[in-house]
């Protein structure tokens, strides 16, 4: 079986990768259980870090027509996770049409010309979702984003399910949550803040919360997006109905609730390295995102969330030991 991840260089991509060679073998678009042969990482740089006989890491770009169709050639599955972030998308529009948008168009035209549909997860977001909502939001909720990442990434899932309705591919879009603690250096995710509101002072660095403490987020650790991305791909296409979309279970905390964790969890002096100073755009982009789901659909097929935030910071700690 071979498989493909785009954006496999990057923390998540890495760890998808890692986690998919320990099970060894994953679920075809015809159901059977088939041993893991061959591994893409396909990113814009090549991905490091693995010595591995089943990994090919390959360097290019997402737009690049021929490199897709030779990367894809004999694809079983592809998970899609390259994407420009959020701030990058709003900040500058034709990189992210270009990438999220005109990016993922090209290879889900290339997995239609592959002999055998594929099943493809698309890594969406919550930010597909804005406008007036209720507090606690449904799976059926209208989608009303509010800014370019969130419009890109519902043409995309729009996308997804037409061409899976098509039979062309086996398509599953996860709606996933603001992922934190991202490890290592900041990104330009408008929501990066809420990594490095515990990153950054854990490793003794001076940091900004740029909204307000009561802002809240809707939240996932990277240990259980890992785990929710597996199941996504692994649900029978016969458990999608009327959508191919999934929102993806995680926790509602303000940034004051993470401080508060960060706090009990690694004590005052910790704690005290975060101030208050806001922006603008990040507080825009942030209070235009849903805060709290049902994700019913998800927890039905198996998907779960963290129990709290105090076990997100934890288990953060416990990973950057490693």
């Amino acid at each position: 079986m071979k498989v493909i991840i785009t954006g496999g260089a990057g923390f998540i991509g890495k760890r998808l990768a890692h986690k998919i060679l320990q099970l060894g073998a994953l679920t075809d678009a015809h159901g059977a259980k088939r041993s893991v042969s061959e591994l893409v990482l396909l990113d814009i740089v090549a991905a490091q870090g693995f010595d591995d006989a089943r990994v090919k890491a390959v360097a290019g770009d997402l737009n690049d027509a021929a490199l897709l169709a030779e990367t894809l050639a004999g694809a079983d599955s592809v998970f899609h996770l390259a994407a420009v972030v959020s701030g990058e998308a709003e900040q500058d529009f034709d990189k992210g049409i270009r990438v999220n948008l005109d990016g993922t168009r090209l290879l889900l035209e290339q997995c239609r010309k592959l002999a055998q549909p594929p099943k493809v997860v698309f890594t969406s977001s919550c930010a597909v979702f804005g406008g007036p909502l209720p507090a606690l939001i449904p799976d059926t909720q209208e989608l009303y984003p509010q800014t370019s990442y969130g419009i890109q990434k519902a043409m995309c899932e729009m996308l997804i399910s037409d061409m899976s309705r098509k039979g062309f591919i086996d398509g599953r879009s996860l709606r996933l949550p603001t992922i934190t603690v991202r490890p290592g250096k900041p990104n330009r995710a408008l929501s990066g803040y809420c990594s490095g509101i515990i990153r950054e002072p854990l490793n003794g660095i001076e940091t900004v919360c740029p909204v307000e403490p009561s802002t809240r987020a809707w939240l996932l650790s990277p240990r259980k997006v890992i785990d929710n991305l597996i199941i996504g791909h692994e649900a029978p296409a016969s458990a999608f109905k009327h959508t191919r979309a999934i929102t993806v279970p995680g926790i509602s905390a303000s940034a004051q609730e993470q401080l508060d964790a960060l706090r009990r969890v690694a004590g005052d002096v910790v704690a005290d390295r975060v101030t208050v100073k806001i922006d603008p755009l990040v507080t825009y982009f942030m209070t235009s995102l849903p805060i709290n789901f049902e994700a019913n659909f998800g927890k039905s097929l198996g998907m779960t969330a963290d129990a709290n935030f105090d076990d997100i910071v934890r288990a953060h700690i416990e990973d950057s030991s490693q």
